[in-house]
């Protein structure tokens, strides 16, 4: 667990699934920096790194799917209080990112961050605002070192 004391930013990991290795700090950095960045100044983080049926459980649950998906993000916030709940799914990582070419720990990031940038405001239900938000993602994920994820293709 990081916490930005100058912010008053807190990232915590519930690890669930190993099969991605990532180094926690650097993740954390990037987080703390991309709430920063769009204008939240204190909130509580919470990322679950689950596996496929984990994450299928979770999608059937709150979403009505029964499908396996990368990334839910719920926005748990209360009156002042900013609270993001991250669950990412660490074996599809794995398995997208040696389909795609790049590291494991790369498509966690993106995953994690994907479910971040949705809680704080962005949207890719059409094309504009998918196109906004990948953009975003490669910029930050680039940033952090982690290279271009998204539109790796």
């Amino acid at each position: 667990m990081v916490s930005d004391a100058e912010n008053k930013i807190t990232v915590e990991f519930n690890l669930e699934c190993n099969e991605v290795e990532f180094d926690r700090s650097k993740l954390e950095v990037m987080l703390i920096a991309a709430c920063k960045r769009f204008d939240c100044d204190e909130a509580v983080i919470t990322v679950a790194i689950l596996d496929d049926g984990a994450i299928r459980e979770l999608n059937s649950k709150f979403l009505a799917s029964q499908t396996v998906t990368d990334v839910i993000s719920f926005d748990t916030s209360q009156n002042n209080h900013r609270q993001f709940d991250l669950a990412v799914n660490a074996e599809m990582a794995a398995s997208q990112a040696k389909n795609r070419g790049h590291e494991a720990e790369a498509e966690l990031a993106l995953y994690v961050l994907h479910g971040l940038l949705h809680n704080l405001g962005f949207d890719d239900k059409d094309s504009a605002t998918a196109e906004k938000m990948h953009r975003t993602e490669d910029d930050i994920l680039q940033e952090y070192r982690y290279g271009v994820v998204y539109n790796s293709d």
